[in-house]
């Protein structure tokens, strides 16, 4: 029952190394995210589906509700008030980039020095494009990427000279348009559906449990053979080498046969049929020079 135990302690062990289990239950580097998922029970209204395991903060949630966030100084207003339903979605896509610790299999390195990270190919569902787009028809933009040049003249973003604002659909003609251009790639409009375990969602229903955990479980385990999948940075890459290692040479320890001990020969039972019955054990035979007195008792066994 021993070996079992062991032998159930050692896949435990390397499973996580085989499933992808860095990539799980991680927070992106950068200003506003905590450096670990845990629990929030104060996040604001669109932020609350990630209370449970969040890698945003209160604060930080409070501040991705306001039209002008100081997150980044970004105004939804840059072209005139925006409908509240169009709102709605870029504050839950706000909140799910923020808040989520379900993105690490497309989380990539930015900048020359790789301090920070960012997503890439986010996979949306199909119905969040199409919902978004067809809340945002009716409301007004000046740009098709909003990670692009802005005027920031004033400290918050504003529409660069000769950039004309115009109804979404005339900068993002379909909701795959939208989904994909909106943040510079940062998402990826999938044709999978709700509930088909191959997409996320950018807001769920926090009763109804988080949906994305299984998806990126689904795209973490082969997210080196995927190509569109960002793959870990050199570092994270060595980590991951050695705990499989690692994990490995305690699995091969475990599953190794061990050499059973010899059992000792028992001396020879000797009977004899003097005065203590058919049964009683003979005396021992006397050796001389080796016995209670030890090899100095040698001499008197020859004197004698």
């Amino acid at each position: 029952m021993e070996r079992w135990w062991q032998l159930l302690l050692g896949l435990w062990t390397v499973m996580p190394v085989w499933a992808g289990d860095e990539l799980l239950n991680v927070c992106m580097k950068t200003k506003h995210h905590k450096r670990e998922p845990g629990p929030e029970d104060k996040l604001y209204e669109e932020c609350i589906p990630w209370a449970e395991k969040a890698c945003c903060t209160a604060s930080t949630s409070w501040h991705a509700h306001l039209d002008v966030s100081l997150l980044y100084n970004f105004s939804l207003l840059h072209c005139g008030l925006m409908m509240p339903g169009c709102e709605e979605h870029f504050i839950q896509a706000v909140c799910f980039y923020e808040c989520s610790p379900n993105l690490g299999p497309w989380i990539q390195k930015v900048g020359s020095s790789g301090q920070g990270e960012r997503i890439r190919d986010a996979p949306l569902c199909r119905e969040d494009c199409e919902q978004w787009w067809e809340d945002c028809r009716t409301s007004y933009t000046c740009r098709s990427d909003w990670l692009g040049s802005w005027d920031w003249s004033r400290g918050k973003s504003r529409c660069p000279a000769g950039a004309a604002c115009r109804p979404f659909p005339r900068y993002f003609p379909t909701p795959a348009a939208l989904c994909q251009r909106i943040w510079s790639g940062s998402f990826q409009a999938s044709p999978a559906r709700r509930g088909s375990g191959r997409c996320l969602q950018k807001w769920f229903e926090p009763a109804r449990g988080n949906p994305n955990e299984a998806v990126a479980r689904l795209f973490a385990a082969p997210a080196p053979a995927r190509a569109r999948a960002p793959g870990p940075g050199p570092a994270r890459r060595l980590s991951r080498r050695l705990a499989g290692l690692a994990a490995l040479s305690l699995l091969l320890a475990v599953l190794s046969p061990r050499p059973r001990p010899r059992p000792r020969p028992r001396p020879p039972l000797r009977l004899s049929l003097g005065r203590g019955g058919p049964l009683s054990r003979a005396p021992p035979r006397e050796q001389h020079g080796w016995g209670a007195a030890g090899p100095l008792a040698a001499g008197a066994c020859a004197r004698a």
